[in-house]
């Protein structure tokens, strides 16, 4: 990304001030006012041509070159009278105009100019006599990167005002929301989930004053995610889209830094000032996704590049767009087994599944803690999971499986984008780390009812209560027969 290294024409303006009174006086001066002007720059007015009004005709007479003009550039251009004629004749906005006011800025010494300090709004150049003027920004009097210089303009009147006609692209850009699919600046994704980007940018409304006109998408993915090798860049004109990836140089560094650049998107067929270039692409969410949400964690930041001089006669100047981002965040989610008392209970494996096109599909791998109470599940986006206890500690009740729903919210105009997460169950209860992007849950399990071992004190009660059965049957029995007798 090239910085801006000197400053080029902003905007030029040949003026030539007549009047309608009878007679102009040699004092007689005028003015130019420049609107779309702002604070940070500085405008000077290089006279070129200088004569006489005629009020009687609104012409100037007896042309000359100012002082101002090198005398290769008089020898290059000739008489001035017949220049200045020859540019009368074309439209204040013609080709031919702008293309001498280009070469004629090449041979300025500083002689005779004024200069003034742009304000907001509208800046005011006074002071000028009667002839043509060559209105330009003076060099490195601007910083931001995110601006502009004007196209040359031919203007000719008295007292002018002229309207600066520089603009900048811009940059937006949006992924999907992993719930909804719906555009969004700020979602979550689970690992191994395929995270869709798009950067849409618009182009200025002088994008006809460039007779070449550079572009370039630079994107920047978290460690998290990795690009698919998928970028597809599109020419947008009102509702229809064209496929001009190939007009477009695409290069990857580290497999998560892209550069989508052209040239001259002026030689791209059909590109107007009206159309938007669209760069369409994945990434997969990969296992070095971070859960936390500092201000800078699973950020992913696209710029734009572009020619903001039309000047091509001048240095090539490159121009930037602030950063657009989308942050996509994934979270973990760890499980304490315990026992009745609330101690640790080693020995459990889980399964997490997760709610695909209504089916559970496993998540990662199964987590086994041998010696641990603790299993985690990391890289976790919104949706319905489903908890499966797959080997239980000895002597213990399988727990019963847990279906919950996670869900997040967040704000983009914050810092931390983050503002709640929540995972929610009518069978466990779960706690919340906002900041570390993680939600726990406690697994309680109780002891079974044990069968009776043979030989032990089950198997005596059970021999003792069937003897005692017969010998009660057998009581009954010979009271019966007594009763009989008598």
């Amino acid at each position: 990304m090239k910085k801006i290294k000197q400053l080029v024409m902003a905007v030029l303006v040949f003026v030539l001030a007549f009047s309608n009174l009878p007679v102009v006086s040699a004092d007689t001066t005028y003015t130019i006012q420049l609107t779309g002007t702002s604070t940070g720059h500085t405008y000077e007015a290089h006279p070129i041509f200088l004569g006489d009004l005629n009020p009687a005709t609104n012409t100037l007479t007896n042309i000359r070159w100012a002082p101002g003009i090198w005398d290769s550039g008089k020898r290059r251009f000739g008489d001035a009278a017949d220049k200045a004629a020859s540019l009368s004749a074309k439209g204040d906005d013609s080709q031919e105009a702008r293309e001498f006011a280009q070469e004629i800025s090449k041979y300025l010494s500083g002689g005779g100019r004024k200069t003034v300090s742009g304000q907001n709004g509208t800046t005011t150049i006074s002071g000028l006599a009667p002839g043509y003027y060559l209105i330009k920004e003076v060099n490195n009097t601007l910083y931001k990167k995110n601006e502009t210089y004007t196209r040359f303009m031919l203007q000719v009147a008295r007292d002018t005002t002229v309207a600066i006609k520089s603009d900048v692209p811009s940059l937006t850009k949006v992924t999907k929301s992993s719930t909804t699919g719906e555009e969004t600046t700020i979602t979550d994704y689970s690992i191994g989930d395929m995270v869709p980007f798009q950067l849409t940018a618009t182009l200025p409304r002088n994008l006809d004053d460039y007779s070449e006109y550079e572009l370039s998408f630079n994107d920047s993915l978290m460690p998290g995610l990795t690009y698919n090798n998928d970028v597809q860049v599109y020419l947008k004109r009102g509702d229809e889209e064209s496929l001009i990836t190939d007009h477009f140089n695409i290069s990857v560094e580290l497999s998560r830094n892209l550069t989508i650049a052209t040239s001259d998107l002026r030689r791209v067929p059909n590109v107007d000032a009206s159309s938007k270039i669209v760069v369409r692409y994945t990434a997969q969410l990969n296992q070095y996704a971070t859960t936390h949400a500092s201000a800078n964690t699973n950020m992913n930041v696209a710029s734009l590049s572009f020619s903001n001089n039309p000047n091509t006669a001048l240095a090539k100047s490159i121009g930037t767009t602030p950063q657009s981002k989308v942050p996509i965040h994934t979270y973990q989610l760890n499980v304490y087994k315990v026992d009745e008392r609330g101690g640790a209970l080693p020995g459990a494996e889980f399964t997490l599944y997760k709610k695909v096109n209504d089916q559970y599909v496993k998540v990662g791998s199964t987590q086994e803690y041998k010696r641990s109470n603790f299993s985690g599940f990391k890289g976790l986006g919104s949706g319905d999971y489903k908890l499966v206890e797959t080997i239980t500690p000895k002597g213990y009740n399988t727990m019963k499986d847990i279906e919950f729903r996670l869900r997040a919210t967040y704000d983009p105009t914050l810092p931390i984008t983050r503002t709640a997460i929540q995972a929610t169950s009518d069978r466990a209860t779960f706690t919340y780390e906002l900041t570390n992007g993680i939600f726990t849950t406690k697994i309680v399990n109780k002891k079974g009812a044990l069968l009776p071992n043979t030989g032990g004190i089950g198997t005596t009660i059970l021999y003792l209560s069937g003897t005692g059965l017969v010998l009660g049957a057998g009581i009954l029995w010979m009271l019966k027969k007594r009763v009989n007798k008598k």
